[in-house]
């Protein structure tokens, strides 16, 4: 294709509204454009490595046993009612009425559509296991949508639900799914690990993430750098702690602390350890307040406080509410005679003495044991992992890496079965649920994932299966007939091979173009002119190496043939 026929509109200067590194890219290399907050045009080039992204899921999806479909992106209401979600999703979920005032949504995800499909269609145990995946676009309503792609409103994403007899079927499924999903984000030439995650507002009993490793990514992942084990820090386990020791004499000590709130000002004032200290945070749930412990220099995984107390709502309470519930200011509230259900991170049970506050304004309490001064409501890890920690299954140290999600996979069970049921008779004839995967990737966050991985100062660096073009042909100068008659037969013998040519054809200074061709990001750049054609010669850069070789035009095409085969295959 050539340079002047398509639409790029790249920008020299950086765009005032972008911050990560794949927007800001996006936008200057004319890939894609902003229509609204968290939506955006692709343009022609942007589309391009789209459309490989998608190539590459559809190609391991349909490997692995998946039959594609493509399902309405306006989903009934009814049916999310019928599910439970409509009622707890959040505003996330854009809703609206149509004409005739009947609910309606439009899909961030299509667990209630695709189980709502197969319930009608699928009666037998012959007609299992069935795997069904789409390629579509999904709205979810992000109060601040940021960094483009990565965390956009509308975005492209390919979802995947499966149907089996049972949980060994299952499994089996997760597992082929698990193998798809290291083929594809291989295939695509990313850097990326897969870690166990929390199941979030889809449901199900189990899940990992696929996370493309970049320091500029949103996600903190524990990996252990001894065994296979890496989890998101959500989902993080922490090895439990050893058993206390024998509890200090005499009962708690009250201490006069007047203004000193915080952990660190209480360890000053004390002379201890933050590790000493326990704090005491009150937390509004759909259930009731609840006071949850934590070791001074600890900071709580509010996931796994959601997940043990099984409630949808929580949410720290406010300064006069805390008050209210302790008899004393946020700083000085305590477990003590507090008459809230108490869940302590088990890191706090292991405690032989601890300081805490009194429930009484300016006052702490010394000498505090949990065994013989309080009664827990639950004893369980409800605090984030650090490096500090030990693997939890090999005792290993531990990496905190930053990462993109990309994929995400889920044991569902039968959350949506039993809630919509959809059942199937069995060999012997009986109603059975059905227990169901789903197995999503976005494809449109892995182009940004594809730049936050690979990027220099110049511009993007594309992998080689998701470069837009393979080659760019910059002639030094398109008005010298005999480089443009080189050029062009050169640009035709490419394209004859079968190769994805960018053809630079407009009347530019070389810089200009040099330029635009790294901010596009294309692997390979060949440049010809009048001095290099009198030397029989072209030169090729490659753009992540920088390495710059002259040669011969009669050898140009295996080379640039080998060099593509070469880094696409491995």
């Amino acid at each position: 294709m050539r340079f002047s026929r398509l639409l790029i509109p790249t920008l020299k200067e950086t765009p005032a509204e972008a911050e990560a590194v794949s927007h800001i890219l996006l936008l200057r290399a004319g890939m894609i454009r902003k229509l609204a907050s968290g939506i955006y045009d692709y343009l022609p080039v942007g589309l391009r490595v789209l459309r490989k992204v998608e190539q590459i899921v559809r190609e391991e999806m349909n490997r692995a046993g998946a039959q594609e479909v493509l399902l309405p992106a306006v989903q009934p209401g009814e049916l999310w009612q019928e599910s439970g979600r409509w009622q707890v999703y959040g505003k996330e979920l854009l809703r609206f009425k149509d004409r005739h005032g009947r609910d309606c949504c439009f899909g961030p995800t299509h667990e209630e559509v695709i189980t709502d499909l197969v319930r009608r269609e699928v009666h037998s145990y012959r007609q299992l296991p069935l795997n069904l995946y789409q390629i579509q676009v999904k709205f979810r309503d992000e109060i601040r949508p940021r960094f483009g792609l990565i965390r956009g409103r509308e975005f492209i994403m390919k979802d995947a639900y499966s149907f089996d007899l049972d949980e060994a079927g299952a499994e089996a499924t997760y597992q082929a799914m698990y193998e798809a999903y290291s083929r594809i984000f291989s295939r695509c030439g990313l850097t990326f690990k897969a870690v166990e995650a929390d199941t979030g507002p889809i449901g199900g009993s189990f899940s990992h993430e696929f996370m493309v490793l970049a320091d500029t990514g949103e996600d903190l992942l524990a990996s252990c750098t001894a065994c296979a084990y890496a989890a998101n820090l959500e989902k993080a386990e922490v090895p439990p702690p050893a058993d206390p020791g024998p509890p200090p004499p005499g009962a708690p000590a009250p201490v006069h602390t007047p203004g000193v709130r915080t952990v660190e000002e209480v360890a000053a004032f004390l002379g201890v350890s933050p590790a000493d200290i326990v704090k005491t945070l009150v937390y509004e749930t759909d259930q009731g307040p609840v006071a949850v412990l934590l070791r001074g220099d600890h900071e709580v995984n509010e996931i796994k406080v959601k997940n043990l107390l099984g409630v949808a709502d929580l949410l720290l309470a406010g300064p006069a509410r805390v008050e209210e519930l302790t008899g004393a200011p946020v700083g000085f509230a305590g477990p003590v005679g507090l008459n809230l259900p108490l869940y302590a991170d088990q890191a706090v049970a292991a405690l032989a003495a601890m300081v805490t506050g009194a429930n009484r304004t300016d006052y702490h309490l010394t000498g505090v044991n949990p065994q013989r001064d309080l009664t827990f409501t639950r004893v369980a890890d409800l605090r984030q992992v650090t490096a500090q920690d030990p693997c939890p299954r090999c005792g290993g140290a531990l990496d905190i890496l930053r990462g993109i999600e990309v994929g995400h996979i889920f044991k569902l069970g039968f959350k949506y079965s039993k809630a919509l049921n959809a059942k199937y008779l069995d060999a012997d004839g009986q109603e059975q649920y059905m227990f169901m995967g789903c197995y999503g990737i976005g494809v449109s966050r892995i182009v940004a994932a594809a730049i936050e991985q690979g990027h220099d100062a110049d511009g993007i660096i594309w992998p080689w299966a998701l470069a837009p073009f393979s080659v760019g042909l910059v002639p030094i100068s398109i008005n010298d007939a005999a480089t443009r008659e080189a050029v062009e037969r050169l640009y035709d013998e490419l394209s004859r091979e079968g190769l994805e040519v960018l053809l630079d054809d407009r009347d530019e200074r070389p810089g200009v173009k040099f330029k635009d061709m790294d901010l596009l990001g294309l692997p390979l750049r060949v440049v010809i002119g009048p001095k290099t054609l009198a030397a029989g010669q072209a030169e090729v850069r490659e753009r992540r190496s920088r390495n710059l070789t002259l040669v011969s035009l009669d050898q140009i095409i295996p080379y640039i043939k080998d060099l593509i085969n070469r880094n696409r295959h491995g």
